[in-house]
């Protein structure tokens, strides 16, 4: 009785077996090709994803040069774009808006491919580019500038800007790297709220004591594409677009070391090196931008968080993305500042605030799509 029972039982059991063998067989996830097929899928949605985004860029583009205190027409823009007719609508769209719609689309772009790297590098879906103290080097540089070394001219601070962010984010790799441990995502988080901290206390000293600085940086410090020369855009230029090309470059290198060190290592990733590379990325994208047009917060933080819940943590995808979606925050920020005020402008960096800290926070309570 026990054995017929026993063979009942066996006999019931392969059965079941060999119906769930042909459900696996049959479905379509189990079919040779499928995966092939769902990553076609996934990597053609992204692709139009990226094209309806870079069309939404080219609105705001348009926009930017379009809008402002000074009523223009279409029309008006285009004769601007293509040629100099001498006359009032002309000079204010090629002088004024266009280089500042240019400013806007470089700053965004280094912002916005900033922030995903230095969120890739540190592991930390919500680190800031100003992290390696680049704002706070940037900025405490301008300080010195006027206050100790009497410079006047809007290039002159420019460049001070930028050797002072540069020079911070090296400060900062130094004492990172210190030690047995080298420059982990912690250590050089550290080293960069330390020497961020010892130079917020440099800035707010020399601007209490020098009425000029003070009055400098109560503008600089808010962040504003307006009134920029296109002179500096063209000297910043290059260092924005040697940081894009490293970015770019470092897409698999960073994808691996997203993974942990150990794990980028047996990929044959060098972390040390991978890591050195996104601080000097970090550094041309991040020091150019806030040199150019003033410590702008939260675009580089909020748009790679956006990026990588639109196209999950591939670098590949996260770095183009971000590259698209910053300059549309930026542009879209500068054009609700022109006109949100009647007769007076609202800076982009406030705007930005704005904007980002509501979706920052959004994006912070829903902790999924914020996983790297």
């Amino acid at each position: 009785m026990r054995g017929g029972c026993r063979h009942r039982a066996a006999s019931f059991v392969g059965r079941w077996r060999a119906a769930v063998n042909r459900k696996a067989i049959l479905s379509p996830a189990a079919r040779p090709g499928a995966d092939d097929e769902r990553s076609t899928a996934r990597t053609v949605l992204r692709g139009t994803g990226l094209l309806v985004a870079l069309g939404v860029l080219l609105l705001m583009v348009v926009l930017s040069t379009w809008i402002g205190t000074k009523d223009t027409s279409l029309g008006q823009v285009w004769s601007a774009i293509t040629g100099d007719d001498g006359s009032y609508a002309t000079g204010v769209i090629r002088e004024l808006r266009l280089p500042r719609t240019l400013m806007g689309l470089a700053v965004g772009a280094a912002l916005g491919v900033a922030g995903a790297v230095m969120q890739a590098m540190t592991r930390n879906p919500l680190a800031d580019p100003g992290l390696l103290g680049v704002n706070a080097g940037a900025s405490a540089a301008v300080v010195l500038g006027i206050g100790v070394f009497g410079l006047g001219t809007f290039t002159s601070l420019v460049w001070a800007a930028f050797a002072g962010a540069g020079a911070s984010a090296v400060l900062v790799y130094v004492l990172g790297a210190s030690g047995r441990a080298g420059p982990t995502p912690v250590r050089l988080a550290l080293a960069g709220a330390a020497v961020s901290a010892a130079l917020g206390g440099l800035i707010g000293g020399l601007t209490v004591f020098n009425a000029a600085t003070f009055e400098y940086m109560r503008f600089w410090m808010v962040g504003s594409l307006a009134g920029q020369d296109p002179e500096v855009l063209r000297q910043l230029l290059p260092f924005v677009l040697t940081g894009l090309a490293l970015a770019l470059l470092m897409a698999r290198s960073l994808n691996a070391l997203a993974l942990g060190e150990e794990l980028g290592r047996a990929l044959g990733t060098g972390v040390a090196r991978t890591r050195l590379a996104a601080v000097v990325t970090v550094t041309l994208l991040c020091g150019a931008a806030t040199a150019a047009a003033g410590p702008i917060g939260f675009v580089g933080l909020v748009v790679p968080l956006v990026a990588r819940w639109l196209t999950g943590p591939d670098l590949r995808w996260v770095l183009p993305y971000s590259l698209v979606l910053a300059p549309i925050l930026l542009l879209a920020s500068d054009i609700v500042g022109r006109v949100v005020m009647t007769g007076g402008e609202l800076e982009v960096g406030a705007v930005t605030a704005l904007v980002g800290a509501p979706v920052f926070i959004a994006m912070v309570r829903r902790r999924k799509e914020i996983s790297l």
